[in-house]
């Protein structure tokens, strides 16, 4: 036996493949370009994305030398894919860090609309989400609205071109517009975001038997896979790295160091009151839910850094901030650096990062250290607005393969972290839910003992622990004062000449020559 999974990224997709004592046997990675036609867009094109699909799997079938028992499948969640009738993209797919629906966001809030949706999903709304962007879409570009059907997400484009089947994962249907307590779209939603005539656009909520079909001849014959083989839809991609990381039971938590800094509990029930903030989604998993809160800014502030400081690797960067003490010398770093503000754990479309405390005193090393302690304390932020206190906190993503991060993570959180074992994690999490759905499991849970291993794990310093918690305070008291000026700089940048937007490949830029 053999499985294929295909974990399908903002910029990168993957397809595993696993032989049959679920052992990572082959990965294939193939880039994905993202397009900003205009200051604060993030589209992408729906075709390129499905020919990457075909391209990695393709790949992974041709290195197998067992039958293929079934394709598991996650991708990036929220944005909004829209196809029309015969399920053709009607326009490129919006992302969920797109940021052209803002103004829509602050409006809703200002007017209450957010808190009061978050009473009933658990779900703090953003630009991202297909409510914001299909406000956005009925006031400037109705001709598409009306020449679309269906409201995918990333997941369910692909899985309705592997199987025909229209519809989306029941976690990438929670937000914005699902009441958790009934697990089905509310009407209730709709009206408070005036999107009464949008309801249908919504697709089909996939869970449970219903998440498996089959491949199509046609797509069959694209991948080089047998017709017929069942596709499994797991839960999209933070929840199944959630899965992968082996976070099923309450109280369990993980942070996914990629393209945005996830940080994420698992939950029996939702939590409704306290401070609206972050994603509440069903974890794909009967009566588990997961409170995800994704940051804007993740994986893409190492990069950039690695860039300004010329290093060509983030295992450098991780060494030169080494360089230096804790506290980085006084050097504060507010990592809200994405052009759509920031959505966890406050939301903000006007927040932005900034260096507090230069001097001349300060070196690249200092910067280095200022950088990843911002994106830590960004963790240990989000720790805090969950409401819980988890006695270990698992780690994957680009960002895990630090182990200067890693530790830096448990310094700074008081928590044990571990890594682990797998390279591509989402793909593991959507393997184990394949597993379970397609019989070689009891469950997920089961699935997971079977399946899923740590490498390695890192114990907080309780000195160091210690001197984070006051680093920690200050970061937030900072943060206060630079979030007075963020209004006033959007005035500046809306005042400033428009520079060209072109399409951004994730690839590094090289480095230059000395």
């Amino acid at each position: 036996m053999a499985v294929i999974s295909v974990d399908a990224g903002t910029t990168m997709i993957k397809a595993v493949g696993y032989d049959g004592a679920g052992i990572e046997s082959t990965v294939v990675r193939q880039e994905t370009s993202l397009q900003r036609r205009e200051p604060g867009w993030v589209e992408q094109d729906m075709a390129e994305v499905w020919n990457a699909v075909v391209h990695t799997v393709r790949l992974v079938a041709n290195e197998l030398h067992e039958p293929v028992e079934f394709v598991a499948l996650t991708a990036q969640g929220d944005g909004c894919w829209l196809v029309d009738r015969q399920g053709r993209p009607t326009g490129p797919a919006i992302l969920w860090n797109d940021g052209r629906a803002g103004a829509v966001i602050d409006g809703w809030r200002r007017a209450g609309v957010l808190e009061a949706a978050f009473r009933i999903n658990g779900s703090m709304g953003f630009a991202g989400l297909p409510h914001a962007i299909l406000r956005w879409l009925q006031r400037y570009d109705p001709d598409r609205v009306e020449r679309s059907a269906t409201a995918l997400t990333c997941g369910g484009w692909l899985y309705s071109q592997l199987t025909g089947r229209v519809g989306v994962d029941s976690s990438d249907g929670s937000a914005p517009f699902m009441d958790l307590a009934t697990g089905g779209y509310s009407d209730k939603l709709l009206a408070h975001f005036e999107l009464g005539w949008a309801r249908r656009l919504l697709p089909t909520l996939l869970d449970g038997d219903r998440r498996v079909a089959e491949l199509t001849p046609g797509a069959a014959t694209q991948l080089g896979l047998r017709a017929g083989t069942p596709v499994v839809l797991s839960a999209y991609d933070i929840a199944s790295t959630a899965i992968g990381c082996g976070v099923v039971e309450p109280g369990q938590a993980c942070s996914i160091l990629g393209t945005t800094l996830c940080t994420e509990v698992v939950t029996d029930a939702p939590d409704l009151g306290g401070t609206p903030a972050g994603l509440t989604v069903r974890l794909g998993i009967p009566g588990r839910l997961l409170r995800a809160l994704p940051t804007l800014a993740g994986g893409e502030v190492i990069s950039w850094c690695c860039r300004l400081l010329d290093l060509d690797t983030p295992e450098e960067l991780g060494e030169l901030a080494q360089q230096v003490e804790p506290g980085a010398g006084g050097l504060s770093f507010l990592p809200y650096l994405s052009p759509a503000g920031e959505r966890v754990p406050f939301l903000d479309e006007h927040a932005r990062g900034s260096l507090m405390g230069l001097s001349f005193e300060h070196t690249r090393g200092h910067v280095a250290r200022a950088a990843l302690e911002g994106l830590t304390l960004v963790i240990r932020d989000c720790l805090a607005a969950s409401g819980t206190s988890p006695t270990q906190l698992r780690v994957c993503g680009g960002g895990a393969a630090s182990a200067v991060w890693c530790q830096l993570i448990a310094d700074v959180t008081g928590v044990p972290t571990a890594r682990s074992e797998d390279h591509e994690v989402g793909a593991r999490g959507a393997m184990v839910m394949g597993a379970a759905h397609a019989g070689l499991t009891e469950d997920v849970p089961s699935a997971v003992n079977r399946y899923v291993r740590l490498r390695d794990s890192f114990q907080p310093d309780p000195s160091r622990h210690q001197a984070y918690r006051l680093l920690y305070e200050d970061f937030r008291a900072l943060r206060e004062v630079a979030e007075a000026g963020w209004p006033r700089l959007s005035v500046m940048r809306e005042r400033a000449p428009a520079g060209q937007h072109t399409v951004t490949h994730p690839s590094r830029t090289p480095r230059r020559p000395r």
